[in-house]
């Protein structure tokens, strides 16, 4: 089968390797379909980021089971499934607790052994979610970055009456977008700096949104006084300015919820930490995107509400293509972000 490998030098190569057998009774072994590139994988790619080398990355996939080891009982061979990288260790006082995302001796799909940029794939069978018979496999592939907005969603108790603000209109933050909308969400505003990225955001569904790099923050919050009461913000930029801006903007007693990661120290002025105090913010940090019962709620929630045509995929896409197509986007990125989802196709469309 063909898998893709990144070596030390940022490289990328197709090998020719064995389709990879079950071992043991709980695995299961996995046709895979579509493999999307997370973010997360450009440094492992670009920067020398990841565990080891080579290393076969991709933890954003969907397929149909071949093969189930003996002690599988709920999935068949031809399910449909969407991967659930993380697997637990299901024993450590945070796993029994239900807080899966904060296992410390958690192995990960794709990052810390081998991913779904192949043809094959052998996990446990933890490690998918079956769909629905009317998600599609494409939709599968979506299925993990969706359910990252939505955990942060629950964790702020839902949104459903509240005025919402999403800064980041990247791939997480207009996922967490439709989430937020098919919740029930009052209304919606979407803030970025680029222009292209807020039009898309308003064609999926936003009600406002506003460019931080044409507005100051003063102007931005005065366009949000209206909204400024039952307020949840979402952070998924990751970068240090928006996570100031969401302090700096937000409404009194608003929740505001941290998705991205930052690469850089954030320096907290003490007029800004002041604005906590005399706002009543509160203040949520959110990883992963899964709980009790394993893989949680928002696993669920994605399923009914891709099986319901609530969430809009394909404006997301920025490129798809087989091997040698998707080694070529990838490696047209240079190391920069993505301006849009990239996803290995390996259907026999």
């Amino acid at each position: 089968m063909k898998s893709i490998i990144v070596n030390e030098n940022s490289q990328l190569d197709i090998i020719h390797v064995e389709i990879p057998e079950i071992t043991q009774p709980d695995e299961v072994l996995i046709k895979i379909a579509y493999s999307g590139l997370c973010g997360s994988d450009i440094p492992r790619i670009f920067a020398k980021g990841a565990h080891f080398y080579p290393i076969t990355l991709g933890h954003e996939f969907s397929g149909k089971v071949v093969a189930i080891g003996e002690n599988v009982t709920h999935l068949s061979p031809d399910d449909k499934v969407a991967s659930v990288p993380l697997l637990p260790c299901f024993a450590c006082p945070e796993c029994e607790h239900g807080y899966y995302s904060l296992c410390k001796q958690y192995d990960f799909v794709g990052s810390r052994r081998t991913g779904g940029f192949s043809e094959y794939i052998v996990v446990n069978a933890k490690n998918v979610y079956k769909l629905p018979n009317h998600v599609s496999l494409l939709e599968g592939a979506f299925f993990e970055p969706l359910t990252v907005g939505m955990h942060a969603i629950l964790l702020a108790d839902g949104c459903e009456d509240k005025n919402v603000v999403i800064i980041g209109a990247g791939t997480i933050g207009l996922l967490a977008m439709q989430c937020c909308k098919a919740m029930g969400a009052k209304s919606i505003t979407v803030i970025d700096v680029n222009t292209s990225r807020l039009a898309l955001a308003l064609s999926l569904g936003a009600d406002f949104v506003y460019n931080s790099a044409e507005l100051s923050e003063q102007e931005i919050q005065q366009k949000l006084s209206e909204s400024r009461f039952n307020q949840l913000i979402l952070e998924t930029a990751g970068v240090v300015p928006t996570v100031l801006l969401s302090i700096k903007i937000a409404g009194p007693r608003a929740k505001i919820i941290l998705v991205g990661t930052l690469h850089h120290d954030l320096t907290l002025p003490s007029a800004v930490f002041g604005l906590i105090l005399r706002k009543e913010l509160t203040i949520i940090g959110s990883w992963m995107n899964y709980s009790a019962p394993w893989p949680g709620k928002e696993w669920q929630l994605v399923s009914q509400y891709c099986q319901d045509g609530a969430i809009e995929l394909t404006p997301l896409i920025a490129g798809i293509g087989d091997f040698d197509e998707f080694i070529k986007l990838v490696g047209a990125l240079h190391g920069k972000p993505m301006s849009g989802k990239l996803l290995l196709n390996i259907t026999d469309d």
